[in-house]
């Protein structure tokens, strides 16, 4: 017979695990590991296939995606990163497993959908984002120092609208189906995935875009990156891992509970580079990287101003959503939409620089950006 006394101490056990585990994870040391994990796991993909200061780089691999769905066609940039499906499913069992998955939506869904729009072409312009931008430090890309400058000055520009009252509103409990869309749709990129897998040489198959040259044709093992994808995602979500979270933090309270994730991702990749054997210093011939340095800046200054005003990077943004945050998934689908519009009307940049209309996106971007800014203030600055 069961014995009541014993399921209910081993009942017990389990609860006290896995609140040691949560405990783990919300320190500062757990934010360290997440990061150290993430800087070690990129350049091991990098390593695998995926292109040059590109192990995990949350903008450019839905900029792939948007040219494998067709939402774009630049040919060198279209492949269905598993990575990012990843990430969203991984902060999803994290969130079930821990009772943590809460859907929710209702705060202001067009307006993080543009600001997902406008976060994606001052990316693109860049050419990455913050992970990016870290990894190519790492990786011995000097202009990425412009870049994450650039990212400092935009998230404290947020910072001043969140001091004088900004906000998006409250979000609402929503049904279990809200929080699910994201993550349904995940699983349905990875079932096209599988379905209509890419044939070498071959720039279509079945419904997906392939690229055959170019970043895009350059990728880990599917289930290595998919893995690899499912793992961060477990972990951010558990730690709450967010590099613009981070510098606003930083700025606007002094914390430094999630910089030390900012910075242990750095020192990570960095040594794993070089024991790779894929550091190489300086400005020119960087990997998909371009030395106009003010434009480097002012790209990824509006990126860190959109994911101010929205509240996370682009990839914190894919683990609330995994967690059933719909508003963040309006973001990210926001960021699907602005890769289309970058490449389609000629904004995101090139190796050989700032795209032929990347300039009018940036003023637009900016003015649109602080128009929300402003107007979204409940008391004068």
């Amino acid at each position: 017979m069961n014995n009541p006394t014993r399921r209910a101490a081993g009942s017990s056990k389990k609860e006290e695990a896995i609140m040691a585990v949560k405990n783990v994870f919300a320190s500062r040391w757990g934010v360290v590991l997440v990061g150290a994990v993430i800087g070690i796991l990129a350049p091991v993909l990098q390593k695998l296939g995926n292109p040059g200061n590109m192990g995990i780089c949350v903008a450019c691999m839905e900029r792939d995606m948007a040219g494998a769905l067709g939402l774009h066609r630049a040919e060198v940039v279209q492949y269905l990163r598993p990575e990012i499906i990843g990430f969203v499913l991984g902060s999803l069992v994290a969130a079930y497993l821990f009772k943590e998955f809460r859907p929710r939506a209702g705060s202001a869904p067009i307006v993080r959908f543009v600001l997902g729009v406008f976060a994606m072409i001052g990316a693109l312009v860049f050419l990455g984002c913050p992970w990016r931008a870290m990894l190519r430090l790492a990786g011995g890309d000097a202009n990425a120092i412009l870049g994450l400058a650039g990212l400092a000055f935009g998230v404290w520009i947020g910072t001043l609208f969140l001091k004088s009252g900004y906000s998006l509103g409250r979000t609402q409990s929503a049904s279990t189906t809200v929080g699910w869309i994201l993550p349904v749709i995940m699983l349905g990129f990875l079932a096209l995935l599988l379905l209509f897998p890419q044939a070498p040489g071959v720039p279509k198959s079945g419904v997906l875009f392939y690229s055959v040259k170019g970043p895009g044709s350059m990728h880990a093992p599917l289930a290595v990156s998919l893995g690899v994808g499912l793992v961060v995602g477990f972990l951010a979500q558990r730690s709450r891992f967010c590099t613009m979270g981070a510098l606003r933090d930083l700025i606007l309270f002094r914390h430094t509970h999630l910089f030390g994730g900012f910075v242990s991702l750095i020192v990570l990749a960095f040594v794993s580079n070089i024991l790779l054997g894929q550091f190489k210093a300086g400005f020119a011939g960087q990997p998909v990287a371009h030395t106009q340095h003010f434009w480097n800046f002012a790209g990824m200054a509006l990126a860190g101003l959109a994911f101010a005003l929205a509240g996370g990077c682009p990839g914190r943004q894919l683990f609330l959503a995994g967690e059933g945050d719909g508003d963040a998934a309006v973001f990210v689908m926001g960021m699907l939409v602005g890769a289309a519009f970058s490449h389609n009307f000629g904004l995101a940049s090139s190796p050989q620089g700032i795209g032929p209309h990347g300039i009018a996106g940036l003023v637009v971007g900016f003015a649109v950006c602080l128009w929300i800014g402003f107007t979204l203030r409940k008391k004068t600055a």
